[in-house]
């Protein structure tokens, strides 16, 4: 049987470490934040920074607010790929259940973030969402809100739905 043609035949696969940060609230947004990373190269202060105030600049938390006096929850995921390559990935939970994401990205030499428009073969088709790293933070986030979503719903169900994060190897 033949290999999928899309793995290079020199790809080894590694772990990363999912690192949970101090989370986003703003009056529209209740935000968990996530850093992805390979052991021993974690993702510099400078671009936490950096993507929080792209975050921040753009209105992009402050702006989750429903409009009725409620507030989007979700998670974002600042991934360190290779030397100088970012993704920036904020998920928000609409409908009910629904994992709605935005996706940025920031490369050596860009200033900021910017917004991911892929160029692969297909892209009008099939899009890009999580890598098999990613999905370990939106693994455990399912469940979290899940969790959540079965609870009362009271303050003290969102307080513990905020302070379920998720560390470690994925």
């Amino acid at each position: 049987m033949a290999a999928p043609a899309f793995i290079p035949p020199d790809y080894r696969h590694y772990e990363k470490q999912a690192v949970p940060c101090e989370g986003l609230r703003a009056a529209g947004g209740d935000l968990k934040f996530y850093h992805l990373e390979k052991s021993g190269e974690p993702v510099p202060d400078a671009i936490a920074v950096s993507a929080r105030n792209f975050l921040a600049r753009e209105g992009l938390v402050a702006g989750l607010a429903d409009g009725e006096g409620g507030l989007d929850c979700g998670f974002v995921i600042l991934h360190r790929c290779g030397a100088d390559f970012y993704f920036l990935l904020m998920t928000v939970w609409r409908g009910a259940n629904e994992a709605w994401e935005a996706v940025w990205h920031r490369d050596a030499g860009m200033a900021d973030f910017a917004r991911f428009e892929p160029a692969y073969p297909g892209a009008a088709m099939l899009r890009p969402t999580f890598c098999v790293w990613e999905l370990g933070v939106v693994a455990h986030e399912s469940a979290a809100w899940s969790r959540y979503l079965a609870s009362p719903r009271a303050d003290a169900d969102l307080a513990r739905w905020r302070d379920d994060l998720f560390a470690g190897t994925v």
